[in-house]
């Protein structure tokens, strides 16, 4: 068993994660995701998130569109952009198994995997009894008709890590 230290750092309003660098460098596992400041234009919300994705630290980008389902709509960014620089910077992008979440949808997650990008599966889980909305995540991953080869956390840890881009700029 291996014990990853990892985070899920808000990405600021200018793309920047909410957390220093040096910090960061010393995780295994970086998750950014936008929290605060949702209703920013098309153009300013895409270009903090490329930012964000663009960041050396950020190994994956956590509920991309960030959508509630029945309680908010997703916040206004071209997803295409975010997907086309994922697979530029190799940062991969969530399906979040929250029910209220479920983002990445299918449609986004086939369109991400096609373009080359890495997909993360998770449950969202603040708890331990949360870890069972991991079949949510696999639901929408098994519509997007995506393979295990396409959903980086199907492999273990030694798979994993040469995957991430801090990895493959370091060799």
């Amino acid at each position: 068993m291996h014990l990853l230290v990892g985070t899920e750092t808000n990405i600021l309003p200018d793309g920047s994660p909410d957390y220093d660098d040096e910090l960061l460098a010393e995780l295994d596992w970086v998750v950014g995701s936008v929290h605060t400041s949702f209703n920013m234009t098309e153009k300013n919300m895409t270009a903090r998130m490329v930012a964000a994705i663009e960041h050396p630290w950020i190994d994956a980008i956590g509920h991309p569109t960030g959508r509630k389902i029945a309680k908010r709509e997703p916040y206004k960014v071209d997803v295409d952009a975010l997907i086309e620089a994922a697979a530029r910077t190799g940062t991969m992008l969530e399906i979040n198994g929250a029910p209220d979440r479920r983002d990445l949808n299918d449609v986004h997650a086939r369109a991400a995997a096609e373009a080359g990008v890495m997909i993360v599966v998770d449950s969202d889980a603040h708890s331990v009894r949360n870890l069972e909305l991991m079949r949510f995540g696999i639901a929408t991953a098994r519509r997007a008709w995506l393979t295990p080869a396409q959903v980086a956390n199907t492999r273990s840890w030694a798979e994993l890590q040469p995957l991430r881009k801090r990895s493959r700029a370091a060799a």
